[in-house]
């Protein structure tokens, strides 16, 4: 069977394919597997009896116990390509009420999960152009800090369209300890880049905290990302798939800002609601109005279901609070467990871990190490302990001779206690031998 050129690009083998295929065989194995690849949230019992208890109160009016018509009749139809009206009622009045954007439902739209919100946007801005004149050009996404999300490497209908630009890496402390360092954005290379002056960028993209390394860009980074969009009359898309304020898994002192050039994506799937596949976009109304018309040829409309049980939510503040008093405080326990499992199994050993800021996965840096971190996956995988190699984290860069691309891997913090612990244990047995055989 011959597929076209659409078809055979998206049935290529790629990173993200490859993990969520072997999260899949993992999840029918007879055998126990340290699932510390994926990107699956944890399973927290407040969390969890929060979303059960709205789920039942949908089925029933709160008042008479009877069927909530609303709830049924809502679920039991489509809703616009903009999606639910309730919900972005609720969205709006909640982004106004914390932070007094001014928003109005002409700015938010929803889409089946940030990874599909992705697909449109990157196809919107990347790609294929003609200008007014009738010239054609191709423009790409700016990542101003590489690594990104493995999600975003193969989402662009056509080819590749990134342009990436590779961090500083500075060594720190984490409260108080060596073994750290962290990724700060090299401004210099990035605002030299040919590809931005001359007009070949279409769109700037950051993840807040970041996917992989929980990363946390500062205000003042975000600020000259925001300038620099400005300048170039490129639009800025942050991805908060992690961040403010939900499901808030970021732990330095930021600010969450939002303005006409900007469009922000959220998920409800961070905060425990991955399987309704429900992302969020706040932009302009000509955004909005482009990824409407996207939705409804590709999906018709977005999914309620996530929207039903997120409305009550969001209207009470109830997600903030969850945010806030349970999952944040969560994640960073796990860090901290983390943390001290890695430095009891490698403590002398050449780790250094990405400065823990947010998000639900560490970043490790094996400095030197003997094989690649592919080698090493497969190693760890033949062993029951599942993490994602480093090298597919780096969309838009040719990683051939970059040496730090081949020696990290991303770790998941989301397991419970005592899977972490085993999968950690595993890592070291592995790592250590790799480095005392080079000896």
């Amino acid at each position: 069977m011959k597929f076209s050129k659409f078809g055979q690009k998206f049935t290529q083998p790629t990173g993200i394919s490859q993990l969520m295929d072997d999260l899949g065989d993992a999840l029918k194995s007879d055998q126990p597997v340290n699932m510390l690849g994926g990107g699956n949230p944890a399973r927290i019992d407040a969390v969890n009896e929060l979303f059960l208890q709205t789920y039942r109160e949908l089925g029933n009016d709160n008042d008479t116990g009877e069927a909530n018509s609303t709830s049924i009749i809502s679920m039991a139809n489509y809703s616009n390509p903009q999606g639910d009206a309730a919900f972005i009622e609720a969205l709006v009045g909640f982004f106004n009420r914390h932070y007094d954007w001014n928003l109005t439902a002409d700015n938010i739209a929803l889409t089946n999960g940030s990874q599909n919100a992705f697909f449109f946007l990157f196809n919107l801005f990347g790609g294929a152009f003609v200008d007014e004149k009738n010239a054609s050009s191709d423009k790409s996404i700016l990542l101003p800090l590489t690594p990104e999300y493995i999600g975003y490497s193969d989402v662009h209908i056509e080819g590749q369209h990134f342009t990436a630009v590779l961090p500083h890496i500075e060594e720190v402390t984490h409260e108080g300890e060596e073994g750290f360092f962290k990724y700060r954005v090299d401004f210099e290379a990035l605002e030299s880049l040919p590809a931005l002056t001359e007009g070949r960028i279409g769109a700037i993209c950051c993840s807040r905290p970041t996917n992989p390394t929980g990363n946390v860009l500062t205000d003042e980074e975000m600020s000259r990302l925001a300038k620099i969009a400005r300048r170039y009359e490129v639009p800025l898309i942050i991805d908060n798939a992690y961040g403010m304020p939900f499901p808030n898994i970021i732990y330095s002192d930021v600010t969450l800002n939002w303005d006409d050039n900007t469009i922000l994506c959220f998920s409800l799937s961070k905060i425990g609601l991955p399987g309704v596949r429900t992302g969020v976009i706040v932009a302009a109304p000509e955004v909005i109005a482009a990824v409407s018309a996207m939705n409804a040829v590709v999906n018709l409309s977005p999914t309620r279901f996530g929207a039903s049980i997120a409305t009550p939510l969001v209207e009470n503040d109830a997600i903030k609070d969850l945010s806030d008093n349970e999952i944040k405080p969560f994640y960073q326990q796990q860090a901290q467990t983390a943390v001290a499992l890695l430095k009891n199994e490698l403590g002398d050993y050449p780790l250094m871990i990405h400065k823990p800021e947010g998000a639900i996965f560490f970043w490790l840096w094996f400095k030197d190490l003997p094989i690649t971190t592919l080698e090493l996956y497969e190693r760890l995988k033949e062993k029951g302990t599942l993490i994602v190699p480093s090298q597919y984290f780096f969309p838009g860069v040719d990683v051939s001779d970059y040496q730090h691309a081949h020696e990290c891997i991303r770790m998941s913090i989301a397991a419970d206690e005592d899977t972490l612990a085993k999968g950690i244990a595993v890592i070291g047995e592995v790592v250590r031998k790799l480095y005392d055989e080079a000896k």
